[in-house]
């Protein structure tokens, strides 16, 4: 804990500075590709094979790729940046690439969304899904889906409060090891 004059022992200080949230644009594929390399590892190095999650991050987090991702329009990126300009979080809104039966102009599909560890909790996870689901309303989508991880329990519980339910599964490549991903749906 750290200790704030003025404050009482035991008194807990938000120390995590704000997110701002924004679209983000070409200029800022190299910070999406550190972010979701960051973000991967974070999150998946406790039972990911060190060699597989590093070629997973080398292709699908490479800059090239948010470069292409940026150049769609089919897709957003938001990007979330502390008060100086510090990348924390990211998030990506795509048409649906999962095996359910979707629309297309119906469903949108939550293909990534990351908050730097510091910048989780205090709601700011519960604010980066809301402006999805903002977005998601105003290109006319009805559902949102997402894959996730069976062993993420905190992401499954964060997808839960906000209204996703199971509806299917999926085979997620980490490099060339196969992964089990669970298919969620919300209804907007």
């Amino acid at each position: 804990m750290i200790r704030h004059w003025g404050r009482k022992p035991g008194e807990r200080v938000d120390t995590v500075t704000p997110i701002h949230w924004r679209e983000a644009v070409p200029g800022d594929a190299s910070a999406l590709s550190l972010l979701g390399g960051a973000t991967f590892i974070t999150s998946f190095a406790h039972d990911h094979p060190g060699p597989a999650l590093l070629a997973h991050i080398r292709t699908a987090h490479a800059e090239s790729y948010y470069r292409a991702a940026l150049d769609e329009p089919t897709q957003l990126l938001l990007i979330g940046e502390t008060p100086l300009g510090a990348p924390v979080g990211y998030a990506m809104l795509t048409p649906p690439d999962l095996p359910v039966p979707t629309t297309e102009r119906d469903d949108v599909e939550i293909k990534r969304i990351y908050l730097l560890g510091p910048w989780q909790g205090g709601g700011r996870g519960d604010q980066l899904m809301d402006l999805l689901a903002d977005h998601a309303r105003q290109r006319g989508a009805e559902r949102m889906l997402l894959a996730v991880y069976p062993q993420n329990d905190r992401a499954r519980r964060f997808y839960a409060r906000h209204g996703f339910h199971e509806i299917g599964e999926t085979t997620f490549m980490v490099g060339d090891m196969p992964f089990r991903d669970l298919i969620y749906a919300r209804t907007l």
